[in-house]
C-alpha cells in the first residue's frame, strides 16, 4: 500500500491575475489572441502576463511582428480602466527598449497614444507620458512626437497636471525642443515654463531650467526669455541650492545673452558675480554654462570692463579636467582681453 509522502519541492508559483503562458514559440501569439478575446478577464490576465514578458528585448522584437502592437492600440480604447492602465504599461515597457521606440514609429503608436492625454485614471496618464519620455530619447521618436503635432497639448498639460506627471513633461518636452522649438514658442511655453522656475520642487525648477536651454536655442526662443522676463528669474537661480539648478539656469542665460538685449538685461540684474562663483562649482557641466554666459556678457563692453579684472580665474579653468571647459576658458579670456 502506497504511503502519504509530502514532496520536499515548493508549490509553483501561480499567480491568479495572469494568464497562462504557453510553452515557448507559442506564448507570444497565444497572447496576441487573448488580448483580442471579447472576456474582459482573460484580456486582463493576458495585459498582466504580457507585461512582465515586455522587459526582454527579444520578447519585444517577436511581439511587434506578430502584430501585438495593433492589438494594444485597440486596447487603448477599452471602456475598462484596468485594461487601458495595463495597456498604457505594457506600451511604457516596450518603449525602453530601441525595437519598441523604432516599432512605435513603425505602427503609428504616437498618435494612438494621444487620445488618452485626458483620460481620467492618473496611472494611465503617467504610463502614458513616461512612454513618451523613452521614446523622446532618441532622435527619431523626438521628432516623431514632434510631428504628431502633440507638443501644443502637452505645453498645456504642464500647467495641469500633478508634479510627478509633470517632471515626465519636462522631460519630454526638452528632448523635443532640441528638434524643433516652433510649436512650442506658439503655444507660450515660456511664460508657463517660466512659472515652473519658481516652483518648491527642485526636480521641477531643474527640468524647467533645462526645458528653457532648448526653447531658446532658436532665435525667437531668446527674444522670448527677455520679452517675457525670465532673465532675472535665471540669475536668481543662479545661486539657487541645487547644482542642477545652476547648471541648467546658466544655460539657458547662455542662450539668453546671445542677443544685445539678453545681454543687457542680465547685466542689469548684476549676473556677472552669481556667474563667476559658479567657474567652482563639482559640476563640469555648471562651470562650462557659466564661462559660456560670461563669455556672452563680455561681448558688451560694460561686461568685457567687469570681467577683465577676473582674468586669472580664466586661466586656471585652462587646465580643468574637462576638455570642454578648458577651450571655452581660453575662448572666454581672449573675448575679455580683446581691444578695438
Amino acid at each position: 500500500m502506497a504511503d502519504a509522502k509530502i514532496s520536499m519541492y515548493l508549490p509553483p508559483n501561480v499567480n491568479p491575475t495572469q494568464a497562462a503562458i504557453a510553452y515557448g514559440c507559442r506564448a507570444l501569439p497565444k497572447l496576441n489572441e487573448e488580448l483580442q478575446s471579447d472576456d474582459l478577464l482573460t484580456r486582463q490576465k493576458a495585459l498582466m502576463a504580457l507585461c512582465d514578458l515586455m522587459h526582454d528585448p527579444e520578447h519585444v522584437y517577436t511581439a511587434i511582428s506578430i502584430g501585438c502592437l495593433e492589438s494594444l492600440k485597440a486596447l487603448l480604447k477599452d471602456t475598462n480602466d484596468l485594461v487601458r492602465i495595463k495597456t498604457t504599461e505594457v506600451l511604457c515597457v516596450m518603449a525602453t527598449h530601441n525595437v519598441g521606440r523604432e516599432g512605435f514609429l513603425e505602427h503609428n503608436v504616437i498618435q494612438a497614444l494621444s487620445f488618452l492625454l485626458s483620460d481620467p485614471q492618473p496611472a494611465c496618464r503617467e504610463n502614458l507620458y513616461t512612454a513618451f519620455k523613452h521614446l523622446a530619447q532618441v532622435p527619431a521618436g523626438a521628432l516623431g512626437i514632434v510631428n504628431s503635432g502633440l507638443i501644443p497639448s502637452l505645453v498645456w498639460k504642464l500647467q495641469r497636471e500633478e508634479e510627478e506627471i509633470q517632471a515626465l513633461l519636462l522631460d519630454t518636452l526638452a528632448a523635443c525642443l532640441t528638434e524643433d522649438a516652433t510649436e512650442a514658442l506658439a503655444s507660450r511655453a515660456v511664460p508657463f515654463l517660466k512659472e515652473k522656475l519658481l516652483s518648491a520642487n527642485s526636480s521641477i525648477r531643474s527640468k524647467a531650467a533645462r526645458t528653457l536651454i532648448a526653447v531658446s536655442v532658436p532665435l525667437e526662443g531668446k527674444v522670448q526669455l527677455w520679452q517675457h522676463d525670465v532673465i532675472p528669474i535665471l540669475v536668481h537661480l543662479l545661486k539657487d541650492r541645487d547644482e542642477e539648478v545652476q547648471a541648467n539656469a546658466a544655460g539657458a542665460l547662455m542662450n539668453a545673452a546671445v542677443t544685445t538685449e539678453g545681454k543687457y538685461a542680465a547685466l542689469d540684474v548684476e549676473a556677472t558675480q552669481p556667474l563667476l562663483q559658479l567657474l567652482t562649482s563639482s559640476l563640469s557641466k555648471a562651470r562650462l554654462n557659466a564661462i559660456k554666459a560670461l563669455t556672452m556678457l563680455a561681448e558688451a563692453p560694460e561686461g568685457r570692463k567687469l570681467l577683465q579684472s577676473h582674468v586669472a580665474t580664466f586661466r586656471v579653468l585652462e587646465e580643468d579636467l574637462s576638455p570642454a571647459v578648458q577651450r571655452a576658458a581660453q575662448i572666454a579670456i581672449k573675448v575679455i582681453e580683446w581691444k578695438p
